[in-house]
């Protein structure tokens, strides 16, 4: 194990690791626990009794978080003729087609943060399956990354919109804020995802759902949240 440093060791001691906290609670040590010359994200992890191994157990969806990331995310669109300007008036940072497909192949270029894709153009996208893939960026009709509609989409993840997914240990990671929001908009965006997590259940799932909850930010240790606090 790394050794932590002071700041970090004094975080530590403002939180009782054996304690389940209320949402307000924990929001309220995240504040207290970010000890960084920047303004930390905060992230929420979620671990599901779910197997993310069987396709009937997946849990994914996309939601707008009610008052954004504190980040704004460049978005790239593959799209052609009236549906290109549709994207670039909506505020796409790159559209293109093809053009863009050898720009990621031949300069290894990957400057945005999220790929959109009218259903049409998903043959060439497909082309950069084995790059975008792994970096999490392949457009996905249940994130509302492949539509026709790409003004709203568009709009929507520059207002705030997150994608959240199981990764291989059941577990679903998601920035929900920036330290600076305050409790009221963390806890607010929070109880957001928590919504759109509990309406995903999968009916394949049995017994408890949410396993564990805790909050973050970038530098700060992990509070737990009482998973029963936090069910719709």
């Amino acid at each position: 194990m790394p050794k932590r440093g002071k700041k970090y060791q004094e975080s530590v001691k403002l939180i009782n690791r054996a304690n389940l906290y209320e949402p307000s609670e924990a929001f309220e040590l995240v504040s207290k626990t970010s000890k960084a010359k920047f303004d930390e994200t905060v992230e929420a992890h979620v671990k599901l009794g779910v197997d993310s191994r069987h396709a009937d157990q997946q849990v994914r969806g996309a939601i707008v978080l009610p008052h954004g990331t504190g980040k704004t995310r460049k978005v790239l669109v593959f799209a052609k003729g009236d549906k290109a300007k549709e994207a670039e008036n909506a505020g796409a940072d790159f559209v293109g087609a093809e053009d863009m497909v050898e720009k990621i192949q031949k300069e290894n270029w990957f400057d945005f943060d999220v790929v959109v894709a009218t259903p049409d153009m998903m043959g060439v996208v497909g082309r950069l399956g084995r790059v975008l893939g792994p970096k999490g960026l392949m457009p996905n009709p249940k994130s509302g990354t492949v539509t026709f509609d790409v003004d709203r989409a568009v709009k929507e993840i520059k207002a705030g919109k997150v994608e959240y997914r199981l990764d291989k240990t059941n577990i679903i990671h998601v920035p929900i804020g920036k330290v600076s929001f305050g409790i009221e908009k963390l806890s607010d965006n929070f109880h957001t995802l928590i919504e759109a997590i509990v309406k995903s259940k999968p009916s394949a799932a049995k017994g408890q759902y949410l396993r564990s909850v805790v909050v973050a930010s970038t530098m700060g240790p992990g509070v737990k949240i009482n998973p029963t606090k936090v069910m719709a």
